[in-house]
């Protein structure tokens, strides 16, 4: 039993890696010729300033565009954009 366990997790961290390093090369060589591997996405950032009284204050940023890679996990420092276009609004506890 432990070592079918062993098995089935070396098999999922190989899956794992595997998918990451197509997803890279993807991006690397810009497979497929006509995908643009960056995009943008204009966010809100909300500021939440906790008060000594209790309440909470919430302040919103003007909207400015993030930088974001077309990809399914982060790349090059940038977070993947379908991960960005479902957090428009980033909360910043202040």
């Amino acid at each position: 039993m432990k070592r079918l366990l062993l098995l089935a997790l070396g098999g999922i961290v190989l899956l794992a890696a595997l998918l990451y390093g197509v997803d890279d090369l993807s991006l690397r060589y810009r497979i497929p010729k006509n995908r643009e591997p960056f995009g943008s996405v204009t966010v809100e950032p909300v500021y939440v300033i906790h008060e000594k009284n209790g309440k909470t204050e919430y302040q919103f940023a003007p909207p400015s565009d993030q930088p974001c890679v077309r990809s399914l996990v982060p790349h090059f420092g940038y977070s993947p954009c379908w991960y960005v276009q479902r957090h428009t609004q980033p909360q910043i506890d202040i």
